[in-house]
């Protein structure tokens, strides 16, 4: 992963289970190689020893980043670093550092609930140090210590142990699926920062003035409150979140009468909590209470003011904005006896079985109970085999990893690999070989879809690197006359890429994809004009040239751009050709003319 001067340290906490006398009773104990069972009703000198390869433990592991232990057991958790129920760490193991930021790996985390569920833990198959090993591939590059994860495995590969599988899940689920200690996370750990305010607090009318006039372009609320006023702090909570949800877009500033007394005489404050609004730097208007109703009505009147609503706001889209927002992906799993036998002597490679074993598993037993191969080896191989394979066993190397990338787990580790050089070397392949097979730019464009399954992904498109072959695979794609499926296939990628801009847009009000967007919306226009014979296709185009124009800037490329390439009539066309929907372009064809 990258290196630079942001890097953070990343821990693994390794605790011991078999100490049980921490929790009442002895539940685990271990000799020179072997361990020894005592649950409730049985009696270990009933039972030959458990031999489990010269360990005294039973392992329960967590990563420790920034401040923060996380790990698995009543779902995804975290606390404070040593304390969780599990006590002190038997031995603290540093794994690497990281540079990602902290909200780059809680998406990650985020994507994994689904597969880390309190449901699915289980103290055998998918447990902690499953989670740890994902967790650590992902943030520096590299599994936990061997011995951790198959410890389990070879207690199943006993007899002993699985005689006693059943009393040993019932006697430790307990232990290891109890919840965070409420003092565990509710309190800082030591040096660690309380999470960052949006609320500004000037102390005097000078301070006070200053933030009113960095705020003359837009526009800001002041809340004047004093320590004594029961309804001041009711109504702070809501206060802070307004402040998140404003963003950059408006000044909420909070002030203390007490402190910032001159402020209060200069503005004639006489009660609190008293409420004023200024737009561009004017005062609109002022009340008092703490109805925190009335407060985000007035402050969403405000914004409005300040930032009038889009002219797309006013074009009735009914079908284009009730129509599903979620990436497409392409998960079908192939024949892998077939893609296997197509590879010829690479199908041998250790490293291609790690990834059929881990599609055969999560195929047949689910995401659960499938362990992620070690992807640092997988990257490498995959890179050197666009080198040093022919295009004919290229494509069942790609399809294999096609189907890994459709799991979170995996297309967030390649999101986040340093310079995102595997992806990038896919992505660029067919640009820099025309004679790339059809089946070959297929499955790479498949595969495309298939990283949007992590949030991770689509943001790593506005770098130079991954946004020219991108888009340069897309453009010839799109417009691919002999090949359907591929024109499907891009016609995917490219919602998909819509889809995430619109959220940008939207939810953060930023314009991402920059010139992208404009050569994109270009390609699409071109492609609807040449399509004569997918209905998908054209579907997809539709929506995704809506998706890329709806309230984006106006005067801006893309406006601009529409309007020369008078795309609203192409949309139109399609209805007359039979391939377009005509409810769904009529929408769209009045959007791009708005």
């Amino acid at each position: 992963m990258a290196t630079d001067s942001t890097e953070r340290p990343v821990e693994l906490y390794v605790y011991d289970l078999s100490q049980g006398d921490r929790h009442g009773e002895t539940v685990l104990y271990g000799t020179s190689g072997h361990i020894y069972r005592q649950v409730p009703g049985f009696h270990s000198s009933r039972y030959n020893p458990l031999t489990v390869n010269s360990t005294d433990a039973v392992y329960h592991t967590s990563i420790v980043l920034g401040g923060r232990e996380y790990y698995y057991g009543q779902g995804i958790q975290f606390s404070i670093p040593g304390q969780t129920h599990h006590g002190r760490p038997m031995e603290v193991i540093p794994l690497g550092v990281t540079s990602l930021p902290q909200e780059v790996f809680l998406e990650y985390l985020d994507s994994l609930k689904s597969i880390y569920s309190h449901e699915a833990y289980d103290l055998f198959q998918h447990n902690c140090n499953n989670f740890t090993d994902d967790v650590s591939q992902f943030l520096c590059g590299r599994s936990i210590p061997v011995h951790i994860v198959s410890l389990p495995q070879t207690v199943l590969n006993t007899p002993f142990g699985q005689m006693l599988k059943p009393q040993l899940e019932a006697a430790m689920r307990p232990i290891t699926t109890a919840p965070t200690p409420r003092a565990a996370y509710g309190a800082r750990a030591p040096g660690q920062p309380r999470a960052p305010s949006k609320v500004i607090a000037p102390k005097s009318l000078k301070e006070l003035q200053k933030v009113l006039d960095s705020a003359e372009n837009s526009c800001a609320v002041v809340f004047f409150t004093s320590p004594t006023c029961g309804p001041c702090q009711m109504i702070s909570p809501r206060f802070e979140e307004l402040a998140l949800d404003a963003g950059n877009k408006a000044k909420l500033i909070k002030l203390d009468i007490d402190i910032a007394y001159d402020a209060a005489l200069h503005f004639e404050v006489s009660s609190t909590p008293t409420f004023m609004t200024f737009l561009k730097g004017d005062k609109v208007e002022e009340w008092v209470g703490a109805s925190e109703s009335d407060l985000k009505s007035r402050v969403d009147t405000l914004l409005r003011m300040a930032y009038p609503p889009h002219p797309h706001m006013d074009v009735k889209l009914p079908i284009t904005l009730s129509t599903p927002v979620t990436p497409i992906a392409f998960t079908k799993v192939p024949p892998l006896a077939k893609v296997i036998e197509k590879l010829g002597d690479t199908g041998t490679n250790p490293i291609v079985t790690s990834i059929r074993d881990f599609i055969a598993t999560r195929e047949s037993k689910g995401a659960v109970e499938a362990h992620l191969p070690r992807l640092s080896d997988v990257a490498t191989f995959l890179r050197e085999s666009y080198v040093g394979l022919p295009a004919e066993k290229l494509f069942p190397l790609v399809d294999l990893f096609r189907v890994m990338l459709s799991d979170a787990r995996v297309s967030g580790w390649f999101a986040e690999e340093k310079g995102t050089i595997t992806i990038k070397t896919m992505l660029s392949y067919p640009n820099t070989h025309p004679s790339t097979p059809y089946s070959l730019r297929l499955v790479t464009l498949q595969a495309a879809c298939n990283l949007f399954t992590t949030p991770l992904f689509a943001a790593h498109l506005t770098t130079t690197s991954l946004s020219a072959p991108l888009t340069a695979l897309v453009t010839s794609s799109l417009l691919d006359a002999a090949h359907i499926a591929c024109r499907v296939a891009a016609s995917s990628l490219v919602f998909n890429l819509a889809t995430y801009t619109q959220k940008q847009r939207s939810v953060h009000g930023q314009e991402v994809l920059d010139g992208v967007t404009v050569d994109i919306v270009a390609s699409v226009v071109e492609a609807l004009k040449s399509e004569t014979e997918s209905k998908e296709v054209v579907r997809g185009l539709v929506l995704s040239l809506a998706l890329l124009c709806y309230c984006s800037p106006i005067g801006g490329e893309v406006a601009d751009l529409v309007k020369v390439l008078d795309a609203g009539a192409v949309v139109r066309e399609k209805i007359k050709g039979g391939l377009g929907e005509k409810g769904l372009c009529e929408e769209v064809a009045r959007l791009l003319g708005s």
